[in-house]
This record gives C-alpha cells, sequence and structure tokens, in this order.
C-alpha cells in the first residue's frame, strides 16, 4: 500500500490536482481525516493544496491573514521538525485553545495534528500536515511510522511542487523551464531524452556518454549516479536518491536529485521514466543539519542525528552519546546510514557530508 502511496506522491509532483486525492490516501493509511501541503518562500505567498473537507477553509487562509496569526504555523516553521511530530507537545494548552486556525478547524471538528517541516536546499519550505477527528486522541507510534516511511517521498516532490508553483506541468518543454534548475528527463535505460538550457551549459559535471547517456564529472558521485540509473532499470528501489557533487572551481556544490516519473507524470514527460534535477548549495563550512541529511539521504531522525555528529569529525562513541544512544545502537545506525549513502567506511561517510557543504537553511518564519 505505501508503495502505491509513495508512486502517488511522485505523481501529484507534477499533477498538483492529484495532491486532494493523495491526501486522502495518506489519510487512510495513517487513521486521519484532514491533511495539506504548504509551500513557504520568502517574498512569495504561502501555497497549498488540502483534501476536499477542507478545501474551503484552506482557500480562505489562502487569502487572509490568518495564518500569519497561528501560532502553530509559526511554531512549526520555526522548529522544522525532521520527522513527524506531535504539534500539541509544542504548544501551551492556551496556545492550542487561543489559536485562529486551531478554532476554526475545531468547528470541522478536526483535533489533534502531525507535521514535518522540509527544508529545501533551493530556500523553500515544505510543511506536510495531517489531522485527526476531535475525540480521537493523538497520534501513536503506528501513525508517525507510516507518515515517515512516506517522508522521503514527499520531500522530492516538494522541491518540484516548490519550484512548479503548484500548477499542472503540461508538457516536457513547459516543465523543464518551469522548474528553474539544471535538470534532464531519462529512460529507465540511462538514455537522456531531454535536457534544459541549465543543465547543458554545465558541461564540466553532466557528461555524455555512449547511448545517448549521462554520466557526472565526479567520480563517487557518477558511482552512486549509475547505480542508481541501474536500480531504475530493474524496477527496484534505488539506495540513493539525493547525491551530493562537491564545489569546484568557480561553481558551488550541488545536490542532484532522481525523482521516478510514474503514471500521469510519465505522460506528462513523453514517456521518460526519470527525472534528474540539480540545486546548488551555497559554498559553506558549516556542518550539515539533520533535517537537511534526512531529506536528501532518506535518513530517519536518528540516524541523521548521529550522521550530524560523525561530521563534525566525533568519533562513533562520542557521536552516539551526543546522540543518547548505546555504542551498539550508533553502529547498527552506522551501518543503515551506509547503505542509504553508498559509502562503506565512516571516513568516506565524513568526506561525503563535508564535500557537499551544506548550509543551514534561514528560513524566514511566515504565517
Amino acid at each position: 500500500m505505501l508503495d502505491d502511496l509513495t508512486d502517488k506522491i511522485y505523481e501529484a509532483a507534477f499533477v498538483p490536482d492529484l495532491w486532494p486525492d493523495v491526501l486522502e490516501g495518506i489519510n487512510a493509511a495513517s487513521t486521519s481525516v484532514g491533511g495539506a501541503v504548504f509551500l513557504f518562500a520568502d517574498e512569495q505567498p504561502v501555497r497549498g493544496r488540502t483534501v476536499p473537507l477542507l478545501q474551503d477553509l484552506l482557500s480562505e487562509f489562502l487569502v487572509g491573514d490568518t495564518l500569519q496569526f497561528s501560532t502553530a504555523v509559526s511554531r512549526m516553521c520555526a522548529v522544522q521538525p525532521a520527522s513527524f511530530v506531535d504539534v500539541e507537545s509544542f504548544l501551551t494548552a492556551e496556545e492550542i485553545e487561543n489559536d485562529p486556525v486551531r478554532k476554526r478547524l475545531r468547528a470541522l471538528g478536526i483535533g489533534a495534528h502531525t507535521c514535518t517541516a522540509i527544508p529545501m536546499p533551493s530556500g523553500e519550505l515544505a510543511i506536510f500536515v495531517f489531522q485527526r477527528r476531535l475525540g480521537e486522541g493523538n497520534y501513536d507510534r503506528s501513525g508517525f511510522d507510516v507518515l515517515d516511511n512516506l517522508r522521503p517521498a514527499m520531500a522530492r516532490a516538494s522541491l518540484v511542487a516548490a519550484r512548479l508553483g503548484l500548477e499542472k506541468a503540461r508538457g516536457t518543454v513547459a516543465a523543464m523551464t518551469a522548474i528553474g534548475l539544471p535538470a534532464a528527463v531519462l529512460s529507465s535505460s540511462g538514455r537522456v531524452l531531454t535536457a534544459n538550457p541549465l543543465l547543458e551549459a554545465m558541461s564540466s559535471v553532466f557528461l555524455p556518454v555512449a547511448f545517448g547517456g549521462m554520466a557526472i564529472g565526479h567520480a563517487d558521485a557518477n558511482r552512486l549516479f549509475q547505480q542508481a540509473i541501474v536500480a531504475a532499470r530493474s524496477e527496484v528501489e534505488p539506495p540513493v536518491r539525493s547525491i551530493p557533487i562537491p564545489a569546484a572551481a568557480g561553481r558551488q556544490p550541488l545536490i542532484l536529485h532522481l525523482l521516478p516519473l510514474r503514471r500521469a507524470a510519465h505522460e506528462v514527460f513523453s514517456g521518460a521514466d526519470i527525472l534528474v534535477a540539480a540545486t546548488a548549495l551555497s559554498a559553506s563550512s558549516t556542518i550539515p543539519s539533520p533535517s537537511l541529511l534526512a531529506g536528501l539521504f532518506d535518513l530517519t531522525p536518528a540516524e541523521a542525528r548521529l550522521a550530524a555528529s560523525l561530521s563534525q569529525g566525533k568519533i562513533l562513541v562520542d557521536a552516539a552519546a551526543n546522540s543518547n544512544i548505546t555504542v551498539k545502537t550508533a553502529r547498527t545506525y552506522l551501518e543503515r546510514i551506509f547503505a542509504k549513502t553508498g559509502t562503506g567506511q565512516q571516513s568516506q561517510l565524513v568526506a561525503l557530508l563535508k564535500s557537499a557543504e551544506l548550509p543551514q537553511i534561514n528560513m524566514r518564519e511566515q504565517g
């Protein structure tokens, strides 16, 4: 069931009219009744999609100032939780009672909330929120697990949705232009069907190879990229869908994202199977934030915290202590991190994280 939902999430990135149905599907899997996705960016109005039950209310919120005065919205934009969390635990009883958004939702029978925030290297912030009916209590571990398992797909779909402005991509050329990032669409065999001028201009990064394929100019990044293409050809889930490309002379570090094109998205891109899009990062010595690591490499929050500690140069024993876990648990997490990042040694992992020089995303609080 979650595999089908994952496909639908990626599809909705290019056909946003499908978001209400996708959110309803996530509701069914997580025993929710309400759901919405919001996109925040500096100097732009808040955008969003929701389930039919809340559509009229969302339309009112997006054109008015209710979101601006919501303590819950501003608190979640500030906290930016890297997994789905119990929103109520971040608010006082008085804040919950007086929040203007909560007042309107309670009138519709909506109670407990959970949400996650997805900061993107390109600067936008996506927030997914789901709600239960009044009287059903807060989310339990099983509900959080379902949502967290779908979060990596939500993160990559948000990257495209934010660039398209939650508007439908109506054709290959229009979509590639609207995305506004270096991008190409590939067949399942890795053959480049079309690339936009932004990607074509980066001839030192994206290299043409035999039979119309593409390679990455950095050896380690190319190894992960080719592994992902082979996995897509075999119709299995690739271990890595976000690949750091280190900075080079005159160029910022990049993160390369691979998104499967399923169902209607496959039709939008004239039968292509994979979208490759690159986002640039401002060169920085700042240590990777756990939330960005979680989104980039599909790490759980606990795995992301451990990876962030290791990237600071800590040995495993100290990183485990810093994360409040045992060394045995840290070793288990480390093996999972190796698998998800395509590395095999701690030194390789640290070099990978450092090479990307991932900056903290400083979003202006909105709402």
